[in-house]
């Protein structure tokens, strides 16, 4: 009966939110909505500043934005834009991609990375995306 046990748990535990290694939890985009002022310092969704918009971030390739001006480090970094990638490199991007020119510390907070991956993925291809 004990060999049966250990399975049993471990699925359990792997089919609630967040339990796999590495798996971002599930954020709330109205909550993210909020974290994304913090980024509008460098960055809008449709347009670029002095970091790239995020319209059509998700399944993009980090450093293609056509005519933006991105550190070599994130055009050989081989990422391509999804919640796993963007929670790793929104932890602390300097530590993500050494040699990034996003001179931020990251959102330290899982939580806040969650919301704001989450607002990120709703708001990628969205109504204010629209050309």
């Amino acid at each position: 009966m004990r060999r049966f046990a250990r399975p049993l748990l471990l699925s359990l535990f792997a089919a609630l939110p967040g339990f796999v290694a590495g798996a971002p939890a599930s954020g709330d985009p109205d909550a993210g909505a909020k974290i994304y002022t913090r980024c509008e310092a460098c960055h809008a969704l449709a347009y670029d500043r002095t970091g790239p918009h995020h319209c059509g971030l998700i399944g993009r390739k980090a450093g293609s934005v056509p005519g933006f001006d991105y550190s070599d480090a994130m055009k050989r970094s081989g990422i391509v834009w999804n919640a796993k990638t963007l929670d790793r490199f929104l932890a602390d991007p300097m530590k993500a991609v050494p040699g990034t020119t996003m001179g931020y510390a990251g959102v330290k907070d899982p939580k806040e990375r969650a919301d704001l991956v989450a607002f990120l993925e709703q708001q990628s291809n969205g109504p204010g995306c629209a050309r």
